[in-house]
């Protein structure tokens, strides 16, 4: 009954985000098909911080209006919602229609805000509920919040989706010269996408059966006895996230999506819990600086350039740095767990470190289309490594600042996700425009490139 109980516990915790994550590694598909081509994730990432307004709705009703929500009820809203979206989209992803007479993916961009409002609230909703369970079922859990982002992400390679290759098409034109016209051959290159393995259509129904599994576990979960006693009672009371938050030093905490993950429990088997650490202002200021600048770079900036900044290279180099980043972020959370380091020294160093790597994914962005080495398999190797150690590295500090705050009270932890949205809101604010209004990252076809050597 209990490894029945594991099981539940992290097939309801990849329900968590694995919509979004599945829309970004998609994306190297998606791109090639719907109008807004290369904009298109800075479409994404606004709106992800758009759909803040379910958890902000969810925390307002608890305050002003403590007993109305009901927490089980919630969570069956929220994942029905997710389940009919994902259906929806394997259906309508392709459809336009036109905007100030601009074609737009319109029937794409309305259900991502809705699996968006869907994964954003389940930070508020799943958590909280999981207290209700003993307590060694919450590192289960997050162990299935973290596969929300790997298995998309190896789907994504099964399906090899947006890969391409550079042919050479003769065409046939008139040739006027002088009073004669004649006919003669053109040649020039053109990209021809190959099939994927498997249609957009099936990867969005996975992703369906995923969050369909998701409602299946948390139904046998909410049968559980202590669960379901609660349940006939006055449920998610005003308490229950600032209660759930008072554990959270005992047992762990997270937040998933891409750039975040589960903030691992450090601690060995039948050790003691960690004593609460006192710090100064100004260690305190420096690890909310790092979340918020962090989170603004892995949430909000950088996943606005991703498709400038790989694309240059071809869609092979897109997909692998979509799908492998997306791994490394799981990856982190691991070596979080077997190798924590406390030190805000080390953690200011990788901070560093990631930043680079981020500085380097957006000269290349910002160098498109002809950034450097373009016509070289360095090229393509580096920019694959430099999105994953951005990923990683910065994974890593987010982590372990949680890690840290968890050891000072439940009130870090809450100050921790408000800094995390705030970063994450003002490098979504701050790209959109430049991506969507100034027109500042330029696009073009990779195989008709005319690039200086």
């Amino acid at each position: 009954m209990a490894l029945l109980t594991h099981l539940l516990a992290c097939v309801f915790g990849t329900g968590s985000w694995v919509a979004i994550n599945g829309l970004w590694v998609e994306l190297p598909l998606l791109v090639t098909v719907l109008p807004e081509q290369w904009d298109l994730p800075s479409y994404i990432t606004i709106i992800i911080q758009m759909a803040n307004v379910g958890p902000l709705f969810v925390t307002l009703m608890h305050r002003f209006r403590p007993g109305l929500l009901k927490e089980v009820a919630v969570i069956y809203v929220i994942v029905s919602t997710g389940v009919l979206a994902c259906l929806l989209l394997a259906f309508l992803w392709s459809y336009t229609s036109p905007i100030a007479g601009v074609p737009h993916s319109t029937a794409f961009l309305v259900l991502t805000f809705f699996l968006s409002l869907v994964d954003c609230t389940s930070s508020v909703t799943f958590l909280p509920f999981m207290m209700q369970l003993q307590p060694q079922y919450l590192t289960t859990f997050f162990i299935g919040e973290g596969l929300s982002g790997l298995i998309p992400a190896l789907i994504a390679l099964g399906q090899g989706s947006g890969i391409s290759r550079c042919v050479n098409d003769s065409r046939v034109v008139n040739i006027t010269s002088g009073n004669e016209t004649t006919e003669g051959s053109v040649f020039q290159m053109e990209t021809r996408y190959l099939p994927a393995n498997f249609s957009t259509l099936l990867f969005f129904l996975l992703m369906t059966v995923m969050m369909a599994a998701c409602l299946v576990a948390f139904f046998f979960l909410s049968r559980q006895p202590k669960v379901w006693e609660l349940s006939q009672q006055q449920l998610f009371p005003s308490s229950v996230i600032l209660s759930s938050f008072d554990q959270v030093p005992e047992e762990g905490a997270g937040s998933g999506g891409r750039g975040g993950c589960p903030c691992p429990d450090t601690r060995q088997p039948g050790e003691a819990g960690p004593e609460k650490v006192s710090y100064s202002l100004a260690k305190l200021a420096f690890i909310y600086f790092l979340i918020t600048w962090v989170s603004s770079l892995t949430n909000g900036v950088l996943p606005s350039v991703q498709s400038y900044s790989c694309l240059p290279y071809g869609n092979t180099a897109y997909h692998l740095s979509a799908t492998l980043s997306s791994m490394a972020n799981p990856l982190a959370c691991i070596i979080a767990m077997f190798l924590p380091g406390r030190s805000l020294a080390l953690l200011g160093a990788l901070a560093v470190a990631g930043t680079a790597f981020g500085a380097y994914n957006m000269a290349i962005a910002v160098m498109s289309p002809c950034p450097l080495l373009q016509q070289s398999q360095w090229g393509d190797a580096v920019i694959v490594l430099s999105w994953v150690l951005f990923t990683g590295t910065l994974s890593y500090v987010k982590v372990m600042a949680g890690v840290i705050l968890r050891s000072r009270s439940h009130s870090a932890l809450v100050w921790y996700g408000a800094m995390e949205q705030l970063g994450s809101l003002l490098g979504a604010v701050l790209m959109f425009p430049l991506v969507n209004v100034y027109g500042f990252f330029q696009s073009a076809d990779y195989c008709s490139l005319q690039c200086p050597a």
